[in-house]
């Protein structure tokens, strides 16, 4: 039987010409089927229909995240620079957990993907299961590590005794609380993986929402709520991530679902947590070595003070408003990638590629052209220091101009990913961020004496070596060849 007419599983339309009055018809039609989520065979039809059902879960699901990021910083630093600067170097440790989750969900997202592909749900159902049980097990020294250890690795850091010992408290909370993270991170990935963004979406905009209402209540002390300081942020953040690992593992045991795993398939299987630890090796190096440098820089930054840390931290929280979503755009790619690979349609998964690469490098631009001739006003929504609002200004304008070739890096590289390739972004992430990067910002900030700014520049130099290598990888096209 053709794949096309398989029951129990729309496939997608192939290409259409519909007439003027139909065309906002079938794009509004497929706005809301989306947004719903429906059952769908990303293998065969359009494909820039498979990307647009895919692209807008996944970056309506990276929004919210995206706003979050800025909320929270904006209640925090009401409470001043310690309390700023506290968040941003906590922050460059906790992504550290970010890595690892991310490695890992690199890997459930590429064997999910590969099964649904390969039309085989119950391999798809055992892979996610064993994924969750991985990431328990590797979020429990890192629990450990929170209780036991935080204003130590603030000091460090760099922070000052006072800072250590005022607002320790937030780093041990963020850090022991991880789990959420972790599991938040693999689930959707598996949700991602199979096709079900729209799913993947709501759990981030229940999270997200708790996160948001809880924040100012925790952070100042509305109402009833007792006034915790930037302690309230790190309960909110743990409370509104819990809530959605538990509506998570809710819609993974409904039956019927893309994605439902059964009593059987949550027993644990060595050979299956082997290969996804095997493959996970390769994301979690990538990640650690570009959020290792994070943290290099973030070193560097706190030699000028709190108030250009605090600058920094505004400057990449804002960041991250505009690289979520464009990450979730980049996260379709990989799906589609994954997918069409397992249903042997390798060159239906290269265009998806090259077709989501040209929609997120506009979207990207556009962002920084913003960025560029708005900074100081954004920073200014967040502080009125005036210290903090130049670094702060300087470090979005500077890094509005890696936009251009970023945005392709971060779709090569998740299209890698999702065909299970981890080693070559992580070797891309090896010389730019570490080879690159950060000895350019020691050299110009120090040697050269540009202090912030020559941290900033070896930002751009490293994004836009990141894009240009992705590309060329790209085209040698060993990708195609990833057996996962």
């Amino acid at each position: 039987m053709n794949k096309s007419m398989r029951p129990g599983r729309a496939s997608l339309p192939e290409a259409r010409a519909p007439g003027k009055s139909n065309r906002w018809f079938f794009l509004w039609r497929d706005v809301r089927e989306s947004i719903a989520g429906s059952q769908q065979d990303f293998t065969t039809g359009h494909i820039g229909r498979a990307i647009l059902l895919l692209a807008i879960p996944m970056v309506l699901e990276l929004v919210l995240e995206s706003v979050f990021a800025v909320v929270d910083i904006f209640f925090v630093s009401k409470l001043g620079a310690d309390a700023v600067a506290t968040v941003g170097t906590t922050e460059s440790m906790v992504t550290i957990v970010y890595a690892v989750a991310i490695g890992l969900s690199m890997s459930v997202t590429a064997i999910v993907a590969r099964r649904t592909g390969e039309k085989d749900p119950a391999g798809a159902a055992v892979a996610a299961a064993q994924a969750i049980w991985v990431a328990l097990i590797v979020s429990l020294p890192i629990m450990l590590l929170g209780f036991l250890a935080a204003p130590k690795l603030l000091a460090w850091m760099g922070m000052s005794r006072a800072i250590v010992d005022s607002h320790s408290s937030y780093t041990s909370i963020m850090l022991a609380s991880n789990v959420v993270i972790m599991l938040l991170f693999v689930i959707n990935a598996i949700f991602r993986g199979a096709g079900d963004a729209a799913i993947a979406m709501r759990v981030l905009w229940l999270a997200n929402s708790i996160n948001i209402i809880l924040d100012p209540c925790l952070i100042l002390g509305l109402g009833p709520f007792p006034e915790l300081g930037v302690k309230g942020a790190a309960i909110a953040t743990a409370i509104g991530r819990g809530s959605g690992v538990l509506f998570q593992l809710f819609q993974l045991s409904k039956p019927g679902g893309r994605i439902s795993i059964t009593s059987e398939q949550w027993r644990l299987k060595l050979k299956v947590m082997t290969q996804l630890l095997r493959l996970s090796l390769g994301g979690i190096g990538q990640f650690i070595i570009a959020t290792s440098s994070w943290i290099g820089l973030v070193r560097i930054m706190n030699t000028f003070g709190s108030e250009s840390v605090a600058g920094y931290t505004i400057a990449i929280r804002i960041v991250m408003f505009s690289i979520l979503p464009s990450w979730g755009m980049s996260n379709a790619a990989a799906t589609l990638v994954g997918q069409n690979l397992g249903a042997k349609e390798p060159g239906r998964a290269e265009k998806s590629v090259w077709t989501t690469g040209w929609v997120n490098t506009i979207f990207l631009c556009a962002i920084g052209i913003w960025f560029h001739n708005f900074a100081e006003e954004l920073v200014r929504i967040f502080t009125a220091d005036p210290a903090v609002v130049r670094v702060g200004a300087q470090c979005l304008k500077y890094v509005s101009y890696g936009y251009p070739a970023y945005a392709y890096g971060l779709v090569m590289t998740q299209a890698f990913n999702g065909a299970g390739d981890t080693t070559t972004p992580t070797l891309m992430n090896f010389v730019c961020f570490w080879l690159i990067e950060l000895p350019f910002a020691f050299f110009l900030a120090y040697e050269v004496g540009l202090n912030e700014s020559g941290v900033f520049i070896s930002i751009i130099i490293a994004e836009s070596l990141l894009g240009v290598a992705g590309i060329l990888l790209f085209k040698l096209g060993r990708w195609k060849m990833r057996m996962v």
